[in-house]
């Protein structure tokens, strides 16, 4: 299926709730911060940044007049130490803000900042971006479901993301894959079909090859790669399943195709039903911040209503469940999708204590 008719052409940004703004409260991702997305955009020119090979990455250094450039590295570097430390300013005076790039594709539109100890060089980047009810909810949901935690903050139209380290999917596929031994490409063939799985459950759409990274983690005497999402725009909105599922992207094929030649069927299912049990005990364990989050979605208008009706039907196709059929909301799906997937978890490990107990007796 070509990727115009996967997805729909653009998703509209949509605004924060004052009770999902209350539960952002509640959680500490509420916080002042001094600079907003806005005064970002004042910029007086820029320049393309290319990469090592002289292509084009879709980012724009951009630069500031004198009077303005002064009062955005100062906001910016509190909010670095917001981010990542006490938010005083007496780190101050060892930070350097080297670079704002503004990427110029996609959706979200966001700035990135490249924060330098002027004491040892050693720097990072953090993002600011546009506001939105459906970023939010893809972040938090990352938070509470995946093996990550994620460090974000949201003050009135600004998100400010920490961010996550990793080599672009992309870049792996086409650079590191075909070296890759073939004990790497079995376990990065499991690591994507639970990923796979991870962003269908909880409705993470459009995680093509650029919108998610791979983490090699060394671990004795080999390396462990993991998959992690980098980008939650399209946190339940679109109406087809596939858009929810990676191997459906052209941009993956040749993941795809890896899993196809290193893991049997029974792996695949074994993998599948692994991270599910894994989101089950996420879900249990997260308790009521997760109820509330999706109590809060529930209410929330974050799609279309053709996306809901047409996402509901294919669901139900899946599931034979008929509650999905009644949904007027995608966090009504979302909330239903979660509980069945927590409910066979709960109904397989009920099934085995009774049959361990009758084993026994």
């Amino acid at each position: 299926m070509s990727e115009k008719r996967l997805m729909s052409r653009k998703k509209p940004a949509y605004p924060i709730s004052s009770k999902l703004d209350a539960y952002l409260d509640q959680y500490s991702r509420k916080i002042e911060i001094p600079i907003y997305y806005e005064d970002l955009l004042r910029f007086a020119g820029s320049v393309v940044v290319y990469d090592d090979n002289g292509a084009d990455t879709l980012w724009i250094r951009v630069y500031y007049s004198d009077t303005d450039r002064i009062e955005i590295d100062e906001g910016l570097k509190q909010v670095y130490s917001i981010l990542h430390s006490d938010g005083s300013d007496s780190i101050f005076q060892y930070l350097n803000i080297d670079a704002v790039d503004y990427c110029t594709f996609g959706n979200s539109k966001p700035f990135r900042i490249k924060v330098r100890n002027i004491l040892n060089d050693n720097f990072l980047y953090f993002y600011i971006k546009k506001a939105d009810a459906s970023r939010v909810y893809g972040l938090e949901l990352e938070h509470l479901l995946s093996p990550y935690n994620l460090n974000f903050l949201v003050h009135k139209d600004t998100i400010i993301e920490e961010h996550i380290a990793g080599i672009p999917g992309d870049v792996f596929i086409k650079e590191m894959l075909p070296n890759c031994s073939e004990s790497d490409k079995a376990q990065l063939a499991k690591e994507f079909v639970k990923f796979n799985e991870r962003c269908m459950i909880r409705l993470l759409g459009d995680m093509r090859s650029y919108n998610y990274v791979i983490v090699p983690m060394h671990d004795f005497d080999h390396v462990v790669y993991k998959i992690r999402a980098i980008d939650f725009d399209q946190q339940s909105f679109e109406g087809n399943l596939k858009v929810y599922r990676p191997q459906f992207f052209k941009e993956n094929f040749t993941m795809v195709q890896n899993v196809q030649k290193k893991l049997q069927r029974d792996s695949v299912d074994q993998y599948k039903i692994e991270e599910r049990s894994i989101v089950a005990k996420r879900i249990i364990s997260s308790g009521r911040r997760i109820n509330r989050l999706v109590d809060i979605c529930k209410e929330d208008e974050i799609s279309l209503p053709e996306n809901i009706t047409f996402l509901s039907k294919q669901i139900y196709d899946l599931t034979l469940d008929a509650s999905f059929k009644k949904c007027k909301t995608m966090g009504q799906i979302l909330d239903l999708a979660l509980d069945f997937v927590k409910r066979n978890y709960q109904d397989v490990s009920m099934k085995q204590i009774i049959e361990k107990r009758i084993n026994l007796t």
